[in-house]
């Protein structure tokens, strides 16, 4: 197996070490997300993002079905670093959420790494939620005609302060996902997930939800 072959799959692999290790007691439950998404060059340095997610969710604790709506800008401040930031709503059957962030991304080769400061304003509190996510991601082509492409990324959720008494701080989530992204038509990919999603609870069991996640990509 050529050295740069081999080297690509032990990185892909590695970042799906987390799928292996033993959950702590924890409530086990299903999800699906779909998420449609525009990408559109406005200038050789500028990117912005459109999407919407449906989550169809079983869990009554976490609010059933919900709606996401988000728009983004980034821009290329160097070769291999884009920074940016944007605005999202969120609906579920039990609140509304505003999220305003900023993110800084770097890529390497089949390297992405992501990191993401959120503010959250919930209908349900009166005071804002700050959260920092870390993102790092492998896109590993597995065919000479680079069609088809494996994906494995873990994420980390950290909140940073309590808008609610009854919110938790510190890591309160993470997120393992590996799946296949596949070209369908000229400008538009087609990607399938498995993510396994871990809620840390304080004094309860977590709970691990199992979720099939289709998203449909246009390049514009």
């Amino acid at each position: 197996m050529p050295r740069l072959r081999r080297a690509r799959l032990i990185a892909a692999l590695c970042l799906t070490l987390p799928f292996a290790c033993p959950a702590r007691a924890a409530t086990e439950e299903s999800q699906a997300w779909l998420t449609e998404l525009a990408t559109i060059r406005i200038s050789p340095a500028d990117i912005v993002t459109v999407d919407s997610s449906q989550h169809l969710r079983s869990d009554t604790d976490s609010g059933g079905e919900q709606f996401v709506a988000r728009i983004g800008l980034d821009h290329a401040v160097a070769p291999h670093l884009q920074m940016g930031g944007g605005i999202a709503y969120l609906e579920s059957e039990t609140d509304k959420e505003l999220r305003l962030f900023q993110q800084a991304i770097v890529t390497k080769g089949i390297w992405l790494s992501r990191t993401r400061v959120e503010q959250r304003f919930f209908s349900t509190a009166n005071d804002p939620s700050w959260r920092l996510r870390q993102r790092v991601q492998a896109s590993v082509p597995i065919d000479r005609a680079k069609q088809w492409t494996v994906i494995a990324a873990t994420e980390f959720f950290f909140h940073l302060n309590r808008a609610r008494p009854s919110d938790k701080s510190g890591l309160a989530m993470m997120r393992n996902q590996i799946g296949l992204r596949h070209p369908i038509a000229q400008a538009l990919d087609a990607q399938l997930l498995y993510m396994r999603q871990q809620n840390f609870r304080d004094g309860r069991p977590d709970i691990v939800s199992h979720i099939p996640w289709l998203t449909l990509s246009w390049r514009l």
